[in-house]
């Protein structure tokens, strides 16, 4: 099997990727075309935290990484709700005091572009991908010199990102499938100080969530004391970031809608005026390779909103499925490990696209609805009951190594068994009550056989 590999993209998954790949033998060039950002101070304005969680984890693990990732992470074990009128629920992720941890995305990429190196992998800043023939299987660099080099390789994996250089030269290709689509929505990231104890002035372990029906704010924590805010608004309509740009705007809308919030943050307009607006894009597409000569990986092949928390986890997962397949296929061609993987990860990417999608319209429609948190309960102490029979979606996606397909294909038996549950009347009083028992445990029986003819 060849041994040397390019990578375009030095972000997380790239970076993550050419470190499995050198603790194997092979070689590695990682092609970035941002400069070093080890180098430079981390800019604030399109970062989103990140969420780390257990498929995330395992890639870490594979790395080498986890316990050093740890002591820069800070679990949140559920979401605080804050309502407009004052009141503040908070909704556990977990049965069991299971918690997604809150990661800053540039000192993770610092850390793991540090490891790749050291592996052995070579990196190039500021190298653009300017050309990408697939056929010959040759990538174009220009360098910051304005010079035009070509990668020495057997195989190309596209690590770039949602606009991706790879991806681009598929689309010219004979039946490749596109798709991208854009949410109505864009994000901002405003920013929550320490008090002047340098301590939180939210809860710490917890991630914080203003639901207003056609937008949100979000707050996740980090080790310095701060907290990173994300605004998700419409762009345009009432309101909007279109209608709401002055100072007086802004000041008069987050009064209205965040008013917790607002003395919180006395660095409000600065962020809100000078941090950039961002899209929110999902891309699907197919085939994720181009004969025994190239593959996208993440956000190349399977850009999605963040809603879920898991653009970067699942990313990792493609991560140590494809090296999976390349342990268990030493003596493969490489046409073959390329299809194994794109077998294994195309349906789960297109899944987690959909989740993400849907979890948007729980974030900031329904978490503030008592039958949505009624139901929530209900799930996680059917969990407790019925263990091994019944796990949450939310569970599968973020506490389990589950696939994203059985996942997305659970939700309609779930919402079945629930809908059966909740409009028998009060479960709490019920359950102790033998004939809504007995009830219970055939509708158990029912919805274990739909989940076994899902997997």
């Amino acid at each position: 099997m060849a041994r040397k590999i390019t990578i375009l993209g030095a972000g997380l998954v790239g970076s993550l990727l050419a470190v499995l790949l050198q603790k194997r033998g092979f070689q590695v060039s990682l092609f970035e075309r941002r400069s070093d950002m080890r180098k430079a101070n981390l800019s604030a304005g399109r970062s989103i935290n990140l969420a780390m969680s257990v498929r995330g984890w395992k890639g870490l693990e594979l790395a080498g990484l986890r316990e050093a990732i740890e002591e820069i992470a800070i679990p949140m074990y559920g979401r605080k709700i804050h309502n407009l009128d004052g009141s503040s629920p908070f909704q556990a992720y977990g049965k069991n005091n299971e918690a997604i941890y809150s990661v800053s995305r540039g000192e993770l990429n610092r850390k793991l572009m540090t490891l790749a190196e050291e592996s052995g992998a070579k990196l190039f800043f500021e190298h653009r991908a300017a050309d990408v023939d697939i056929k010959k299987n040759i990538v174009t660099f220009e360098t910051p010199q304005g010079e035009f080099i070509q990668s020495d390789h057997e195989i190309i994996i596209s690590a770039d990102g949602a606009f991706s250089a790879l991806r681009n030269a598929y689309m010219k290709t004979d039946r490749f499938n596109y798709n991208q689509f854009y949410i109505e929505h864009g994000y901002k990231e405003l920013s929550i100080p320490p008090d002047a104890a340098g301590q939180f002035k939210l809860e710490k372990e917890v991630l914080h969530i203003w639901p207003r029906k056609n937008f949100m704010m979000i707050a996740l924590p980090n080790i310095d004391g701060t907290f990173t805010c994300t605004l998700f608004f419409p762009f345009e309509g009432t309101p909007s970031f279109d209608s709401v740009r002055t100072n007086e705007e802004v000041m008069a809308f987050f009064n209205e809608q965040f008013p917790n919030a607002v003395p919180l943050m006395p660095t409000l307009l600065e962020d809100y005026q000078q941090n950039p607006t961002a899209s929110l894009v999902t891309v699907k597409c197919y085939p994720w390779i181009y004969e025994n000569k190239s593959m996208l990986i993440g956000d190349a092949a399977h850009a999605i909103v963040p809603f879920y928390g898991q653009g970067m986890n699942c990313g990792f997962e493609d991560c140590w499925y494809f090296i999976q397949i390349l342990d268990e296929n030493p003596n493969a061609e490489w046409g073959e490990i390329l299809k194994k993987y794109q077998d294994a990860r195309k349906k789960n990417g297109d899944a987690v696209a959909d989740l993400a999608l849907a979890n948007f319209i729980e974030m900031r429609d329904k978490v503030a609805e008592p039958s949505f948190l009624e139901r929530k309960k209900i799930e996680k102490d059917l969990g407790l009951m019925f263990p091994g029979i019944f796990n949450s979606v939310y569970e599968m996606v973020s506490f389990s190594q589950t696939p994203y397909d059985t996942a997305i294909h659970s939700q309609k038996a779930q919402d079945k068994l629930l809908e059966r549950i909740m409009s028998t009347g009060d479960f709490y009083t019920l359950r102790n009550e033998e004939p809504f028992q007995k009830q219970l445990a055939s509708w158990m029986s029912e919805y274990e056989d739909d989940i076994a003819a899902i997997i």
